[in-house]
Formats: structure tokens, sequence, C-alpha cells
């Protein structure tokens, strides 16, 4: 059962999203809109305390107004504008490592048998719950580590969540603002620090484009069904920006082979 909390301190708008509106915090609280998603949401992240992962917010109920409670996560989000937080090399496996420790204890969870996923882009296949947006705009550097907004968590694999992530974190990207000639070492240092034997990493680079490309095909069918806020998103140019990142992945597979298993 849910707590119900009363509104009692002022609230404070978070800002930097693009998908979800409204986020603000209370006091040491953030309050969000809520989903049909969110008690199975709610009980992934109490599991997740339950087996000491600190890595993540603690759900605390609802409030008056309906919205979900979790507690807030103090420190510096990356993207875009402090990515030199990931720069050096023990920065990134820290993500590494710290995506291991996620997923080692999502595989732990079972979900309700009443559960019901927010997954906009199916996975590869269902191997357990995973987050499906692990990237530089949903991480909070502070004291801890805290990946935040598990909105669109749902069933997955590892692999597929550990490719998204790499596009972000290292990043896999097209544009020359973004593009790095060391995207194979910090690929490596990724894969290293996560702990992925070589079946992994060969299963991996595959899903390097096809992840990346998935984001552009989801972007351009809601956008011709008119579905906010991806429509949007569609005529600024975000599907143009998946489009070439799996483009320029794709490319460079023979890169990212060699990076991972020489």
């Amino acid at each position: 059962m849910w707590h119900v909390w009363r509104m009692d301190a002022e609230e404070v708008p978070l800002s930097g999203g693009n998908v979800t509106a409204g986020v603000v915090r209370v006091g040491d609280t953030v309050r969000r809109q809520a989903g049909p998603w969110t008690p199975a949401v709610h009980a992934l992240l109490d599991h997740l305390w339950s087996v000491g992962f600190r890595g993540a917010p603690r759900p605390l109920g609802v409030d008056e107004s309906g919205r979900e409670i979790l507690t807030f996560a103090a420190g510096e989000v990356p993207w875009p504008l402090r990515f030199g937080l990931l720069e050096p090399l023990e920065q990134l496996a820290r993500v590494g490592r710290l995506t291991r420790e996620l997923h080692d204890a999502l595989a732990t969870f079972t979900p309700p048998p009443d559960a019901r996923w927010n997954v906009l882009i199916p996975a590869d296949r269902d191997e357990m719950i995973v987050h499906h947006d692990l990237a530089p705009w949903n991480l909070v550097i502070g004291d801890p580590w805290v990946v935040i907004d598990w909105d669109h968590a749902g069933p997955g694999s590892r692999l597929w969540d550990l490719a998204y992530a790499a596009h972000g974190f290292i990043p896999l990207s097209a544009h020359p603002d973004w593009q790095r000639a060391d995207a194979g070492r910090r690929l490596r240092t990724l894969a290293d620090a996560y702990g992925l034997d070589e079946r992994q990493r060969r299963d991996l680079v595959p899903l390097l484009t096809v992840r990346t490309r998935a984001m552009h095909d989801f972007l351009r069918d809601q956008a011709a069904l008119g579905i906010e806020p991806w429509a949007t998103h569609w005529r600024t140019g975000h599907g143009d920006a998946w489009r070439t990142d799996a483009e320029y992945t794709e490319r460079h597979t023979d890169h990212w082979f060699k990076a991972l298993l020489d």
C-alpha cells in the first residue's frame, strides 16, 4: 500500500528533462506525475533498496495530488553542460561498475503479478527488468551517484541497457561537437568495468547500432501519429541526430570489435 503525504513545503520546479513536465522538488523529495506503471516502478525501487543498492531514488508513496514521491538526489547531471565530469576514464569506469551493480540487483527482482510497465521501445529479449534509459541525462553525480527517471523501466536485457548507455556515456555520436577520437578506448573502459565476457562483447557490438537506430525509428513512428512530446522532438531534429549516430556507429563496427576484443 502506498503512503499518502501531505504537501507542507515550497515547490521548486526542476528543469532539464525533455519528456516529463511538472517535476518539482519539495524539501528532500521529488514529486512527479504518476502513471499506471508507477506501482510496479516503486516495487522495483523498493527492491533495489532492500538488497542494498543505493544508486536509485527511494520511493515514498504519493502525495495528496496523486503525484509519486521519491527521495531527492543531490549532485550534478552531466549532460549536456557538465560532461567533463565523465571525461576521465576512471569516471567512465565508475559508470560501468555502477551499471553492473544495478543490473545484478535488478536480476534478483520478481515483478508483482499485476505489474504494468511503460516501455517505449521493446528490447532485444526479455531477460530481466532494466532501466531502458541509462544515459548521462539520467545520472546524478553526487554522494552517492544516482540513476534517476525510472518511468520507462520494464522487460529487457543487460546488453540492451548497456548498448544505450554506451551511446550516451562514451558518447557514440556523429555530431562534431561530441564525436570522440578515443571512442574505442572509452568503449573498452566501459565494458571492462562492467565485466563483460568475450561472448557478451561480441553480442554487444551489433546492438550498439540496433539500439541507436531503434530510437530514430520510434521517433519517426510516433511523429507520424502526431504523439507528443515525440512529434516535437522529431520536428526539432532529434530523429536526424539518432539516425546519423546509428550510421556512424555502424560504419565503425570493425573498430568496436577491435577495441573490445584485442
